[in-house]
């Protein structure tokens, strides 16, 4: 049997939190498609993702003429109406979306999410920056949201890096600037030398736009191939 090709993120609701994500995701270069019922909030991001589909009712068969069914991951951002959160969510998993993630605005209603098969995501815990990034399977082990899109990124040394000098990342080609390096064991440099060696284990702390930190873990650690 033909095993169906999926790809892309859906994200449905956008609000401060849905709208956050996928402005992350696509300027990350991902495929992203968004669901809302308001035109103004779909205007804003036309520009900038694949799709961007108006619903005033989220039954699973207007979902499945949106083509959101096709997706790898959909996130539901609408964890302030309980009662559509829960039924969004049974929709999407019904059209065989094989990770669904779901934003909860309580301890309660993530039990509930988890209980029908989604993972949760409570924003108070999560900023639409952490999600993108494990979303996007960034080896970043902390983010921090800066205001105008920057991030402080904590970035864990792999094989391919160690025995490099700093230098030799040359991160001012990725429009990215060393805050720290991190020894093992427990010991943070903040004036750090560029013929400091690395080893496996050490921890890069960068400050930088997040599509910048996520570029430069593509090419020079060999994130993907």
């Amino acid at each position: 049997m033909k095993q169906e090709k999926r790809s892309g993120f859906g994200i449905i609701g956008l609000g401060r939190f849905g709208m956050a994500l996928a402005k992350t995701l696509a300027e990350s270069g991902a495929e992203v498609l968004v669901i809302d019922s308001d035109e103004n909030k779909l205007r804003q991001v036309r520009s900038y993702v694949q799709d961007a589909f108006r619903l005033g009712k989220l039954t699973k068969e207007a979902l499945e003429e949106t083509g959101i069914g096709e997706c790898e991951t959909v996130v539901i951002c609408i964890g302030d109406k309980v009662d559509v959160s829960m039924l969004s969510t049974l929709n999407v998993l019904n059209l065989g979306v094989p990770r669904v993630i779901s934003k909860a605005d309580s301890i309660e209603h993530g039990i509930i999410l988890e209980r029908i098969g989604a993972e949760v995501v409570h924003p108070e815990m999560e900023t639409a920056t952490r999600l993108a990034a494990v979303l996007l399977g960034s080896k970043a082990i902390d983010l921090m949201r800066l205001n105008d899109g920057y991030v402080i990124s904590e970035i864990k040394v792999n094989e391919r890096l160690q025995g490099w000098q700093l230098r030799d990342l040359h991160l001012e080609k990725y429009d990215l600037k060393l805050v720290a390096l991190e020894k093992e064991p427990d010991q943070t440099i903040l004036d750090c030398s560029e013929e400091e060696v690395l080893n496996v284990d050490d921890a890069i702390l960068v400050l930088g736009k997040f599509a910048d930190a996520e570029r430069f873990e593509r090419k020079v650690m060999n994130r993907r191939n």
